[in-house]
């Protein structure tokens, strides 16, 4: 085997989803490759990248980035699909509406770098800090190279975790178009995507080429009462549902005003014969009642598993089975692209634009006691035509409330006749790019101008209500909170409900834009015995500007909306920053056998000043059967706008369980010990101005062997150190180690804790470290070409810590965690193909390993071992089979089945209090959607 081969095989590693591996002999013909500007040779490449074809994705029935970067082992599970925040979401998270985004080896959205020809995109506008996959032009990909390595001594920030580069056709003739439909077998969550591309002109032959492709596509809504798996009330397994907010009203108590459950007070009158104070109880829990199961979608409250004993008597709602799993999107993409050939110069023109359209629905609106979402005003009245029938029941089981008999009845409620909550989420995304590339001499050059912008809008949808027409409606007593199963609401209770919508209103908005000049040269500047030095030197000048806007009506206007999440405190003018870049790169040819590759880059924002970032790797080959590669390098990530500049919100502490760390040892609350009083301090969180960067040292170690051209193996291992992180630190986390966070508690004059300044920090560290593996083989076979190879990646080590001072913390492999990445331990993608005539097969396996559980406080404080409980979630294996034929002129047909043994989400216990999409299944892992057949025609006409 030629030494030039083995080479290739290191370079393009890694087929994702893992099509037949035969590879044509390519061109010699120099290329730029990902991770690199020096143009060269393709098979020569040394770094870890994974190149993946047009015709690879189409085999998976993949028709969208977010479903391709899904399939990666190297993306990390975090919240960045559709499917994990499809739930309530307010702060940093509202820019989740309506994206999806990818992240790279587990470092984050903000840390993944994603290209379109090689260059910027503008970042979602809501959010301003990811890319937003929907964007991307998918229509048009040629393929895709995933490079696994930082890249900021090229690319600058962002480039932590890895690349992400979309290639779009560049020279295409002819005229085709594509139907895809992927319909589940259970039903719900069905897609449908329709492209056509086109193109005349060759760049070598008439010294053009035009190019255009439009698609559109719709994801349909899945809910989770479509699916069996979603199921929330499942106590003997350690999981059940954290709110009270039900269909029929559980009866609260509360500090508001003299009710019949209090006066002016949180805590509830106390059960008969018992020593124990009761609130949020439910009649249909009493003894005697209908049972909370009576009410669809309702079950009883488990105050054991949340460790409430107070909440016995109480019911509960399944809020996972009224999410929605796949939020209903709709995108359209299109792309024109010009190109002319002059000698040995080619300019072009590219125009790409997308729209996409979410929907995201989610369970009915809660009214609850609260003086700014439930005034007294609003409790259920004695004229009500219930009151007799829930005072009487609830007197019988509490009699020290017979004094209260004509107070009025504070509750909770789920609003099913106000329907579902939805918020529609437009955006809009578009660049325009001038470029040109060539040859001066002997030196390859490019350079390029970019203008690049995003801009969503999220508007209220049915589901939230005026707060003050509908707390006077409650008030009426004609809306009865406390309908059993069968009854409804009267016309009039009806009329006053629709009449408090506020669907239409804009929520919030936002829109990023970048301007960029990007321009290099390359070639060789000195020939040694081992070959010539290659070298490489440019510039990245850009302009980068974001606006958020909260609500849009005028603050006249400014109705009150029952628990809209507005951030009105966020809203900002357009702030910008300037970046000038400078970087050079070189490729010394140290022997035979070994290069080197040196490259730096100096990067200056107009916010915080410079960082230079180097990278050094290496690519030995002793043998044709072996190559060794590395690499070192240093990266950053630039703060977000949003951390700098959101504005201050001051939120004073509402529980009654925190007491001052600076004075109470155990910081608990204990009335008995002097200093452990209850406090309620100032909570603040926003943005800082004078954040710095995030600072990255990352490396890696590998190696292939390929002992013949039917067989190979590769292992990398990987290590990224990050420093000075910009987070927002969680309050348990500051209490837990509250002489770490010193600087960030407030005291006044007397030095009582006044405030606790919870804003953006650079703080703390983190390490992720893992290996990369694959292998693949291939053959002749009855008359055929089969292929088979697996890639895998296996995480060592996710630790990290608060402060630079502070200690690591346990390893968060195979842990659950609520935010962020949920770190598995091992993940592959297994493939066999065979191909013979003009029919073609693939057959494919999609593994992700366990993990520890959640716990729930009850099971945490051994107040109840649930008898089914198992500590551990399931592996999550699942298949893939497709058939392609190509025996018709001009005419490819590809049938396909996802997940052909229909296997469920392992169970999983995903609740946080009803701000979250899984209740009883893991969406950063499993897809929710089963059995599906996919359809695929695509007729080239020219």
């Amino acid at each position: 085997m030629k030494l030039s081969k083995l080479a290739q095989t290191m370079a393009l590693m890694c087929v994702a989803g893992g099509a037949a591996a035969q590879a044509a002999e390519s061109p010699m013909a120099r290329v730029e490759i990902t991770g690199s500007s020096i143009k060269r040779i393709a098979r020569e490449g040394a770094l870890p990248v994974e190149v993946i074809s047009r015709k690879q994705i189409e085999a998976q029935g993949i028709v969208n980035a977010e479903q391709l970067i899904a399939t990666l082992n190297i993306n990390g599970n975090g919240s960045d699909n559709l499917a994990s925040n499809a739930d309530v979401t307010s702060g940093a998270q509202r820019g989740n509406n309506g994206a999806s985004s990818a992240n790279l080896r587990g470092q984050g959205a903000d840390s993944t770098l994603v290209l379109l020809n090689g260059r910027r995109v503008a970042t979602h506008g809501m959010k301003g800090s990811a890319v937003d996959l929907n964007a991307i032009p998918f229509a048009a990909v040629e393929r895709v190279e995933v490079l696994k390595d930082g890249a900021s001594a090229i690319y600058g920030t962002d480039a932590i975790g890895g690349v992400i580069n979309f290639i779009l056709k560049k020279n295409y003739k002819g005229l085709e178009a594509q139907a895809f439909t992927d319909v589940t077998e259970a039903g719900g969550g069905n897609i449908q995507r329709y492209q056509l591309t086109g193109g005349f002109g060759d760049l070598q032959e008439q010294g053009f080429n035009l190019l255009f492709a439009l698609s559109s596509g719709e994801n349909k809504a899945l809910r989770g009462k479509q699916r069996d798996f979603v199921n929330t009330f499942q106590p003997d397994r350690g999981v059940s549902v954290d709110t009270r907010g039900t269909p029929f009203a559980n009866v609260f108590a509360t500090s508001l005003g003299d009710t019949v459950f209090s006066r002016s007070s949180n805590t509830g009158p106390v059960r008969r014969g018992t020593n124990q104070a009761y609130s949020g109880v439910s009649l249909l829990d009493l003894p005697g009642g209908a049972g909370c199961a009576s009410i669809d979608g309702m079950g009883a409250y488990d105050d054991k598993l949340w460790d409430t004993p107070s909440g016995g008597l109480g019911c509960a709602w399944d809020t996972g089975r009224a999410a929605v799993l796949q939020q209903p999107v709709k995108n359209s993409n299109v792309v024109t692209r010009a190109t002319v050939r002059r000698g040995g110069h080619v300019f072009f023109a590219e125009l790409v634009g997308a729209k996409t359209e979410v929907a995201k629905r989610f369970s009915p609106n809660q009214v609850s006691p609260g003086a700014s979402t439930f005034p007294a005003s609003s409790f259920y009245p004695s004229t009500g035509a219930a009151y007799n029938e829930v005072f009487n029941a609830l007197v019988a089981e509490f009699p020290s409330i017979e004094a209260n008999r004509g107070l009025p009845i504070a509750y909770r409620w789920r609003c099913m006749e106000c329907g579902d909550r939805e918020i529609a989420t437009e955006s809009k995304a578009g660049r325009l790019q001038l470029g040109a590339d060539g040859q001066i001499g002997s030196y390859d050059y490019k350079v390029g101008l970019t203008r690049a912008t995003s801009e969503s809008e999220s508007t209220l949808g049915n589901g939230y209500s005026y707060t003050a027409p509908l707390a006077a409606a409650l008030g009426s007593g004609l809306i009865n909170p406390f309908l059993k199963a069968g009854q409804t609401q009267s016309q009039q209770a009806l009329d006053l409900i629709r009449g408090a919508s506020a669907a239409g209103v804009v929520l919030y908005g936002g829109k990023t834009t970048l301007t960029a000049f990007d321009a290099s040269l390359s070639g060789e500047v000195y020939t040694l015995p081992a070959g010539p030095v290659m070298a490489a030197v440019g510039t990245d000048l850009r302009k980068e500007a974001y606006k958020f806007n909260g609500d849009l009506r005028n603050i006249a206007e400014r109705r009150a909306i029952l628990n809209a999440p507005f951030d009105d405190v966020n809203a900002l003018p357009q702030v910008s920053r300037d970046i000038r870049a400078f970087y050079a790169e070189l490729l010394v040819p140290v022997t035979k056998e070994l290069d080197l590759t040196l490259a730096a880059r100096q990067d200056h924002y107009s916010g915080f000043g410079n960082t230079l970032n180097p990278k050094v790797s290496f690519r030995y080959q002793p043998s044709a059967q072996w190559l060794v590669r590395g690499s070192y390098n240093e990266g950053f990530r630039a703060p977000a706008f949003n951390q700098l500049f959101n504005g201050i919100t001051e939120t004073t502490y509402a529980g009654k369980d925190l007491a001052d760390p600076g004075m109470c040892a155990s910081g608990k609350v204990d009335t008995t010990k002097p200093g452990c009083e209850s406090i309620t301090p100032i909570i603040l969180t926003g943005g800082k101005p004078k954040l710095g960067p995030e600072t990255s040292r990352q490396g890696s170690v590998g190696v292939v062997f390929e002992p013949s051209a039917r067989f190979s193996v590769n292992m990398d291992i990987w290590e990224v150190r990050r420093f000075e992180t910009i987070k927002e630190v969680d309050l348990p986390v500051m209490l837990a180690n509250y002489e770490l966070f010193k600087e960030q508690f407030y005291r006044d004059e007397q030095g009582k804790l006044a405030g606790i300044d919870r804003r953006w920090l650079n703080t703390g560290a983190a390490i992720t470290r893992g290996i990369e593996v694959g292998a693949r083989s291939n053959g002749k076979v009855w008359a055929g070409n089969w292929a088979a190879g697996v890639d895998g990646s296996y995480l060592l080590k996710k630790k990290s810590k608060p402060l630079e001072t502070a200690p690591y913390s346990k390893d968060e492999v195979g842990v659950f965690s609520f935010t962020g990445d949920l770190g598995l331990k091992w993940k592959h993608t297994a493939y066999v193909t065979f191909a013979r005539g003009p029919w073609s097969a693939m057959f494919q396996n999609v593994y992700r390993s366990g993990y520890t559980d959640q716990v729930l406080p009850g099971v945490a404080s051994g107040r109840i071992v649930p008898s089914n409980y198992h500590p551990k979630v399931d592996a999550y294996s699942i298949f893939h089979a497709s058939l392609s034929y190509t025996g018709v002129k001009n005419l490819t047909l590809t049938a396909g089945i996802k997940n052909l043994f229909d296997e469920d989400p392992p169970f999983a216990i995903t609740y946080d209090g009803n701000t979250g999409a899984g209740s009883s299944w893991e969406p950063r892992v499993a897809d929710p959607r089963g059995r599906s057949l996919t359809l695929m025609a695509n007729y080239k006409f020219l």
